[in-house]
């Protein structure tokens, strides 16, 4: 008797049974639930089988949500206090350390101490200004007196609207008054080897600054005086910091001009003028 054979099951080839070919699954639409990891399916980042499944905070029940949000708006803040509380601490004295300096230092100490400033402890808050007078003698051989010519602000106007100012105009009158201070008492007097140098650096620049200019062409410059204006820069309307409004000079001593202080070029071109007469 033939052997029932059940075709949907298997199918026969000769002597060997093989199962049935089934066809390929067609293509998932990639905007069909079952691409994207939706309810009832197992691709995903979800549990296989979970409806919804997140990660992160998001898998976590609403209770345990509220708990770790919370948890990192405290954090949050707190970093944000504390930042605060240290940058106060390193700058300088300003407005917010002077009225609340007390719960800086106790939220610092001791745990949170610095030992190191973040900025220049006291910006420099005031102007000073190199002026000179000369005495000067006029072709017919009388003598007169200048009245005081500012040295800093010929440097301000030439440095004002240029994008590239020389260092000489930035540098050389504030580098050489502080030399000179440097090497000399109050009253003027050379504390030093240094302070002659300082003496004759002082009178060169004034004596070429004197010599550029058109209004003393004709003239010789015999002695001339220096002086330093302090000018403090005004507080802002918010500080009650407390400044002098009028401004303060220091007088330097007469000099004596002598050949020595002028510069070659500048003597010849002072020999090549009086020659020209």
């Amino acid at each position: 008797m033939d052997a029932y054979v059940e075709k949907d099951a298997v199918e026969v080839s000769g002597d060997r049974r093989t199962p049935p070919e089934e066809p390929p699954p067609a293509p998932l639409d990639p905007a069909s639930p079952q691409a994207a990891g939706g309810p009832g399916t197992t691709g995903g980042t979800g549990t296989p089988g979970t409806p919804g499944a997140g990660t992160g905070i998001m898998a976590l029940s609403l209770p345990y949500q509220v708990v770790v949000a919370v948890a990192l708006a405290v954090t949050g803040v707190f970093a944000c206090v504390h930042l605060a509380m240290v940058f106060l601490h390193v700058a300088p004295s300003n407005t917010l350390t002077k009225q609340n300096g007390q719960a800086v230092d106790d939220w610092i100490y001791p745990e949170f101490e610095q030992n190191w400033k973040l900025f220049a402890p006291n910006p420099l808050q005031q102007n000073v200004s190199v002026e000179v007078r000369a005495e000067v003698t006029a072709p017919d051989g009388t003598r007169r007196t200048t009245g005081w010519i500012d040295l800093t602000a010929q440097d301000t106007e030439a440095i004002r609207h240029n994008p590239l100012p020389s260092h000489t105009q930035q540098n050389q009158l504030r580098r050489a008054l502080d030399f000179y201070s440097n090497t000399h008492s109050d009253d003027h007097r050379s504390n030093g080897p240094r302070g002659r140098l300082s003496e004759q650096y002082m009178r060169r620049i004034a004596v070429q600054r004197l010599d550029a200019l058109p209004a003393l062409a004709d003239s010789e410059v015999r002695r001339i005086q220096l002086r330093s204006v302090t000018r403090r820069v005004p507080a802002p309307a918010w500080s009650t910091e407390k400044s002098k409004p009028s401004p303060s000079s220091r007088d330097f001593p007469w000099w004596r001009i002598t050949d020595a202080d002028r510069s070659a070029d500048a003597g010849a071109d002072r020999n090549r003028t009086e020659e020209a007469r």
